[in-house]
C-alpha cells in the first residue's frame, strides 16, 4: 500500500488534486459552504482566466523562455476592445473578440520576434514590452476608464450566461483547455515546443527550428491574453489601465506549482490547469477564513518558493537516475 502511494506521488498531478481536496476540506471546515458544488463552480469560474493565461505561459516557459507582458497585453488589448464596444455599440461581438484575439497575437508576435530574429533573452523583451503595453494602454485611453454604462449589454452578458449550472466564462476556459491538450500532444508543433525547451540541440539535429517554434509559443500566450482581455473587461464590466496588474506573476506561479520546469522541456497541461485551480482555491478560501491580505500574499509567496524547491529536488533527482542509468550501461558495454 505504500510502495503504491509512493507510485502515486510521483506524478505532480496526482499529488496537487489530493492537495486541493485537502485544502478545500480543511477550508469547509471554518466555512461549511466552501465545499458546496455551487461555491466551486463559482471558484472554478473566477480562476478561469487565470487557466487560460497559465496555458499561455506554459507553452512559452516549455520552450525555456518566459513571457512577463502577458498582463500588460491583457491590460492593453483590454482597453481596446472596451473602447471600441462603447465607440460602435453595433459592432457584433464575434468581431470585438476576433480583434481581441488578432491585436493578443500581435503583441505576442512582437516578444517573439525579438527573442527570434535578435536573440535577445526573452526576460529582458519581455520586461521591456511589459512597460510599452501598460504605456500603450494609457496613451489610447488618456487615462480614462471605460464603464459598464459606456458598454453593450451582449459585450457584458455572454460570459456570465449560465450552461448546465456553470458560466460561459468557465465554459471558455474548458475548452481552451481541450484545444491545448490536443496541441501539446496532438500535434508536431506541441512536440517542438517541448523538444525545443528539453534539448535545443537535439531538437535542431531532428529539424525544428528552435526560434521559430518560440516565436508560435509566444504568439499563442499574446493570443490567449488577447482573449481574456474581453473575458476581463465583461466579466468586471470595466477597462482601465491598470487592469491584470501582477497578474503575469501569478501566471509563472500556476506554471511553477503546477510542475512546468522554468528549465523548459518539462510540464504537462494538466499540471499548469492544476496549478491556478491551487491559486484560486487559497485565494478564495484565506479571505473565508479572515487572513489579513498582506498574510495572504506571504502565503501565496510560500508556495510558490516550496513548488520550486520541490521541482528542483524533481529535477536533481532526475539527473541522477539518468546519469545512474547511462552509467550503468557504459559498465555493460565495457564488461561485454
Amino acid at each position: 500500500m505504500r510502495e503504491m502511494i509512493r507510485q502515486l506521488f510521483k506524478y505532480r498531478e496526482m499529488l496537487l488534486v489530493v492537495v486541493i481536496a485537502i485544502l478545500v476540506a480543511t477550508f469547509s471546515t471554518r466555512s461549511p459552504g466552501f465545499a458546496r458544488p455551487a461555491n466551486l463552480a463559482n471558484i472554478f469560474n473566477d480562476t478561469s482566466i487565470l487557466i487560460i493565461l497559465a496555458l499561455g505561459q506554459m507553452t512559452v516557459i516549455l520552450t525555456k523562455s518566459i513571457d512577463l507582458s502577458v498582463a500588460a497585453n491583457v491590460a492593453f488589448t483590454g482597453m481596446a476592445v472596451g473602447m471600441l464596444n462603447a465607440a460602435h455599440p453595433d459592432l457584433p461581438l464575434a468581431a470585438i473578440v476576433l480583434v481581441a484575439l488578432g491585436i493578443g497575437a500581435v503583441l505576442g508576435a512582437i516578444n517573439g520576434l525579438f527573442v527570434w530574429k535578435l536573440g535577445i533573452p526573452s526576460i529582458v523583451v519581455t520586461l521591456g514590452t511589459l512597460t510599452i503595453y501598460r504605456g500603450m494602454a494609457f496613451v489610447l485611453s488618456g487615462g480614462a476608464w471605460v464603464n459598464a454604462h459606456q458598454m453593450t449589454e451582449p459585450f457584458l452578458q455572454t460570459p456570465r450566461q449560465l450552461f448546465l449550472g456553470l458560466p460561459l466564462l468557465g465554459w471558455t476556459a474548458i475548452v481552451i483547455v481541450g484545444i491545448m491538450y490536443l496541441i501539446m500532444s496532438r500535434t508536431f508543433l506541441g512536440r517542438a515546443i517541448y523538444a525545443s525547451g528539453g534539448n535545443p540541440t537535439a531538437a535542431v539535429y531532428a529539424g525544428i527550428d528552435v526560434g521559430r517554434t518560440r516565436f508560435y509559443a509566444f504568439v499563442i500566450s499574446g493570443t490567449l491574453a488577447g482573449l481574456c482581455a474581453y473575458l476581463w473587461v465583461s466579466r468586471y464590466a470595466v477597462a482601465y489601465v491598470d487592469i491584470a496588474a501582477g497578474f503575469e506573476l501569478d501566471t509563472v506561479a500556476a506554471c511553477v506549482i503546477g510542475g512546468i520546469s522554468t528549465l523548459g522541456g518539462i510540464g504537462t497541461v494538466a499540471g499548469a490547469v492544476l496549478g491556478a485551480l491551487f491559486l484560486g482555491v487559497i485565494k478564495n478560501a484565506l479571505p473565508v477564513i479572515d487572513i489579513s491580505p498582506f498574510a495572504q500574499m506571504a502565503i501565496s509567496g510560500s508556495v510558490i518558493i516550496a513548488a520550486v524547491i520541490f521541482n528542483a529536488r524533481q529535477e536533481r533527482r532526475r539527473g541522477r537516475i539518468i546519469l545512474r542509468d547511462r552509467g550503468a550501461s557504459e559498465e555493460i558495454g565495457v564488461a561485454a
